[in-house]
């Protein structure tokens, strides 16, 4: 488990997790991986999440992954943009488009873990984490 990115980390057990076709996937519990969960529930990209709590004081996610009707993923590419050690930054108007409007942008602002779609109808920026398609 990576202890420096939690949220990379949280990116590749989905990645990882809907390769091999799995139910759910459990990552590690922070307020931005519950912030980034939030949104993609919200958008329709997982079916849900849930908060486990465990014998030690870091509580893990339960991520329960979606798929359609005949199998087919609903996530096909979740890709990390700003990085620890190179941080990604929009305004408003600056905010990419995923996949021509088709994706989403996951983005953390003064006003907590949004998509780009919320961010655009608040006028709000902020540092992009990953894009969703």
């Amino acid at each position: 488990m990576s202890h420096c990115d939690p949220i990379a980390d949280m990116l590749t057990r989905i990645r990882n997790a809907i390769r091999i076709e799995q139910a759910s996937v459990i990552v590690r519990s922070t307020k931005v991986c519950q912030g980034i969960a939030h949104v993609l529930k919200d958008q329709g990209y997982i079916e849900g999440f849930d908060v486990i709590e465990t014998a030690c004081k870091q509580a893990d996610l339960r991520i329960k992954l979606k798929y359609g009707i005949l199998g087919e993923k609903v996530i096909t590419e979740i890709k990390r943009v700003s990085k620890p050690s190179c941080r990604v930054y929009f305004s408003t108007s600056d905010l990419p488009k995923v996949m021509g409007g088709l994706g989403i942008g996951i983005v953390s602002t003064n006003k907590g873990v949004m998509s780009d779609i919320e961010c655009r109808k608040l006028n709000v920026g902020g540092e992009l984490l990953c894009t969703v398609c």
